[in-house]
């Protein structure tokens, strides 16, 4: 490939001929670049704290930032790139540093965990139904139904009932669009709920209309 480049430039003075090697080898450089992995889930029970960071600059601000003991990785989630920190087991914990990354570094925190499967499902008197294909962003409301409104209030409309995982939760939207799933979750992460993004193939629709209590 250099003899060619050469050969086809041989009339170029010889500097115009090194630079436009340099820049064919620059362009392989950046093309080989390994691609974002795909962000590991948690462990049951465990909060991720996940820091919207898409560019090397804010990748090294966060790190800067962070004490060295706290281990990052750069992983994709959704639609976005992000870094991901675990081992949180008390969504205080991983609010705070929620909080003290956005107040120091700037950049916004989003927090998921993945719901367990322990406690069996309230029986139910109605026609249970699985969803479609897409993504369900799910809030668990602790058996506290007056949560209902404050739900309904973040997402601007209806509020479902739903069982994912042995467990009932609040269904605050049900959506074929990543981003629309990734949004929601924002808002509510950020309204103080505890919120999560899953397949909605696994999700069983109990009620699709809740009243707030």
């Amino acid at each position: 490939m250099s003899f060619t480049v050469v050969q086809r430039f041989a009339n170029l003075p010889h500097t115009l001929v090194f630079a436009i090697a340099g820049l064919m080898g620059g362009i392989s450089s950046v093309t080989a670049q390994p691609a974002i992995p795909v962000c590991q889930a948690p462990e049951p029970g465990e909060y991720l704290l996940l820091i919207v960071s898409p560019t090397a600059n804010s990748q090294k601000q966060l790190r800067d930032a962070l004490p060295a003991e706290i281990k990052t990785t750069t992983c994709q989630y959704l639609t976005d790139t992000v870094t991901r920190i675990g081992g949180f087991y008390k969504i205080d914990d991983a609010q705070r540093w929620a909080r003290y990354i956005n107040n120091i570094v700037g950049l916004t925190g989003i927090i998921t965990t993945k719901p367990p499967d322990t406690q069996p499902v309230p029986a139910v008197s109605y026609n249970p139904q699985s969803l479609g294909e897409g993504y369900a962003v799910l809030v668990d409301y602790f058996n506290r139904p007056e949560l209902v409104s404050n739900v309904q209030q973040v997402v601007g409309g209806d509020v479902g009932f739903v069982s994912y995982g042995q467990r009932p939760y609040l269904l605050a939207v049900y959506t074929t669009n990543q981003k629309e799933a990734y949004n929601t979750l924002q808002q509510l992460n950020n309204s103080g709920f505890v919120a999560y993004v899953v397949d909605s193939r696994k999700v069983m629709l109990l009620r699709s209309n809740v009243r707030s209590q």
